[in-house]
């Protein structure tokens, strides 16, 4: 291990490692590496900090990660574990205790009985032995579960077979797009496939959905093992069956026509079976060229489908407009199967860089109603950060004589509840009535076949629904205009006063020292709570649903742009979340940019439930200042001590550092905490209102629906 693990470990800075080094003759020698960067044997490692009373600090993934560590190169490790896995998740936290805390012999026997027992098979799985040297880490898998989900020590698990990323071309679904792809089926889909299923996660939440029959073949088996477990820990009660292998090559569902499909491909894949598959029954639209493999696993996802049955697919944007799938294309348009496409922010989804696109495709049904349009919905425009595509001015405009503005996202956060509700509208609308749909320029179109069928046959949604200059109201948009400049002059105001400069003194000479302590510290100590949303694999068993619930959600991206708690639908399950009591102090669990990471939450905001990805600290307020609090946590120094990760942090609270002031003194800071927290808030409103301005403004000049002010040479003429 390396001197940043041990200092995760440790709960300490890599600078306290290096004089561990230094001044301690007994800590351990290097046991490999190089002498710039030595590796240390973890053993020697954690008996040293122990008989120094060092407690360790890291989280229950981190625990679990340290322990398959300990264990050594193997690539059986998971499939062993992934079992067990299943048969923790069902007990309870006291339970799971009781286990740990057996004797090495008697956890053994325990633990090898009951993965025994598990009555769904885990694909590909061989029958479960343990030895006394996996003692420690059947300990670490029970502490996992126990405190921070099943799902959470799965996924570890996993890591260990896997490398996921662009390396591998293995990448997770994001749980919020899952679920939007699972609400663009219609209601009522039971049996369910997704013939290249990963971890599982758009069978989860087909199943939160309401499906009850899952089918799921991967071609790794890892992550055959990691979907099995995971739909046992999210749908005990649905039928579930996983295989492993090449769904193209060697199809384990050949018989099985289904409700739905739900699928992320891989992408781009040269080595699909072109040559060996170049006459199967599944290309009914086409052979698919060799560089086209998504147009194969779209039309085995459409091989697999009842008559009128619908497939979701995630598919990358250069397959609605390469030349090489123009002919597919134009035949899964004429015949109907190509219902809708949907774009996607960069950064959406892996891979980060491009913004990939859901189509939704349906079977025909023989002597079925023709269908003579293909919607088009352009969620790029919906959130902007960095590589993310911006709306045209012309779109800014439309939106702003409708009275609306799009939503922007910041940093690593990413409105979920947002698009899919946008999305979802836009669906529906669509779906209820296709002849008398309404577009919303700039958003949303339903173009004529008819219209798509041309020489290059392109699909990209905002080359279809990008607005006009006809569809914008003159009048609407100069009164837009003249709202937009009263509430940028109440913004500049607003900044104005947040950037008193009176007040702020030197510390002195030198900058001030001062003891600090641990959250998990004062956790422990009584002067704070730390909670946090109920992890995913723990929703109870039946498994949860995500639902519109009644009262807000408050989620990271919140946090991260300074709005009010979410509504609409957000993943969580309304029964175990946490209320949000004003003066608790909020903190997002993932980081990453420049966003907010941490607040106070206030009247507002009491009464929310603690939505996904937050970390909330309940402090005594006899002992604690709540802004105090939330402006050291929030430190950039304090998170990047306290997290794992490089683009995404995942930030251990209990790792984080306060320093240890009299109450008086902590509300002085938390005073000028509150007051940094106000002046970032009051910057943010007025870049936003500056640009909404400055883009509307453009837009109606050179659209013509709006005239230059006259000056005072233009008056005198």
């Amino acid at each position: 291990m390396t001197a940043a693990e041990i200092s995760r470990i440790a709960g300490v800075t890599r600078a306290t490692v290096s004089n561990w080094r230094r001044r301690h003759d007994d800590f351990p020698a290097p046991s490999a590496g190089t002498e710039t960067s030595p590796l240390y044997d973890l053993p020697a490692v954690q008996t040293w900090l122990q008989r120094r009373g060092h407690t360790s600090t890291a989280s229950p993934t981190e625990e679990l990660r340290t322990a398959l560590r300990l264990l050594g190169p193997s690539s059986g490790v998971a499939a062993r574990l992934f079992p067990l896995v299943a048969i923790a998740s069902r007990r309870t936290p006291e339970e799971l205790a009781e286990l740990a805390s057996l004797p090495d012999d008697q956890l053994i026997a325990r633990a090898e009985k009951s993965a025994g027992e598990l009555p769904v098979a885990v694909p590909e799985a061989e029958p479960v032995r343990y030895d006394l040297n996996d003692a420690g880490t059947v300990r670490a898998l029970l502490g996992c579960v126990r405190e921070a989900g099943a799902q959470a020590a799965v996924d570890v698990l996993a890591e260990r077979e896997l490398d996921e990323g662009a390396a591998s071309g293995v990448y997770q679904t994001p749980e919020g797009l899952a679920l939007l792809m699972a609400r663009l089926l219609p209601a009522g889909a039971s049996r369910v496939l997704d013939p290249a299923c990963g971890s599982g996660t758009l069978l989860a939440a087909a199943a939160r959905q309401g499906a009850r029959e899952l089918f799921g073949q991967d071609s790794l088996a890892v992550q055959g093992q990691r979907t099995a477990v995971r739909l046992l820990l999210a749908a005990p009660a649905a039928e579930t069956v996983i295989r492993a292998g090449d769904s193209l090559r060697a199809d384990a569902f050949p018989d099985i026509s289904a409700d739905a499909v739900l699928c992320n491909p891989p992408f781009g894949d040269r080595d699909w079976g072109h040559d060996e598959l170049a006459y199967d029954p599944r290309w009914a639209y086409g052979v698919p060229p060799r560089l086209e493999s998504e147009l194969a696993w779209v039309q085995h996802a459409l091989a697999h489908l009842e008559p009128g049955g619908h497939a979701v697919m995630l598919l990358p944007p250069a397959l609605a407009f390469r030349s090489s799938g123009r002919r597919i294309r134009a035949e899964l348009i004429r015949s109907g199967a190509l219902r809708a496409v949907v774009s996607l922010p960069a950064r959406a989804a892996y891979p980060l860089h491009i913004g990939l696109q859901i189509w939704v495709f349906q079977r025909p049904e023989p002597g079925g109603t023709d269908r003579t349009t293909v919607l088009f919905v352009d969620g790029e425009g919906e959130q902007r950060d960095g590589g993310a595509s911006t709306p045209s001015a012309t779109d800014t405009a439309v939106a702003s004589t409708r009275g609306s503005s799009r939503p922007r996202r910041y940093g690593s956060s990413f409105d979920w509840a947002g698009l899919t509700d946008r999305v979802l509208a836009q669906w529906a609308a669509f779906t209820t009535a296709p002849d008398t749909y309404a577009d919303e320029p700039g958003v949303a179109r339903a173009v004529p076949l008819v219209d798509l069928l041309d020489d290059v046959v392109d699909v990209t949604p905002a080359r279809h629904v990008r607005a006009t200059a006809a569809d914008i109201d003159p009048a609407a948009l100069a009164h837009r205009v003249h709202d937009l400049y009263e509430q940028l002059a109440e913004q500049v105001a607003a900044l104005a006063a947040a950037s008193a400069s009176e007040g702020w003194q030197p510390s002195g000479a030198s900058a001030r020292e001062w003891r600090t302590a641990t959250v998990s510290d004062l956790a422990r100590g009584g002067a704070l709570t730390v909670l946090r949303a109920a992890p995913s694999g723990t929703r109870g068993s039946k498994g949860g649903s995500a639902a519109t619930v009644d009262r807000p959600v408050l989620t990271g991206r919140d946090i991260a742009v300074g709005n009010p708690p979410s509504s609409g639908v957000v993943d969580i399950d309304a029964d175990t979340a946490h209320p949000v009591a004003a003066g608790d102090v909020l903190m997002r669990a993932i980081g990453g940019g420049s966003a907010t990471m941490t607040r106070v939450a206030d009247d507002q905001d009491a009464g929310a439930l603690l939505g996904p990805h937050v970390h909330l600290l309940r402090p005594d307020p006899a002992r604690l200042d709540p802004w105090f609090l939330a402006g050291f946590l929030g430190a950039e120094d304090n998170i990047a001590s306290a997290s794992t990760g490089s683009t995404h942090v995942h930030v251990t609270p209990g790792r984080l550092r306060v320093p240890l002031l009299p109450l008086e003194e902590q509300r002085r800071y938390g005073e000028a905490f509150r007051r940094v927290y106000e002046l970032r808030t009051a910057v943010r409103r007025t870049a936003d209102l500056a640009a909404d301005t400055a883009a509307t403004l453009t837009t109606g000049l050179t659209a013509g629906v709006l005239l230059p002010p006259a000056t005072p040479e233009t008056r005198s003429a």
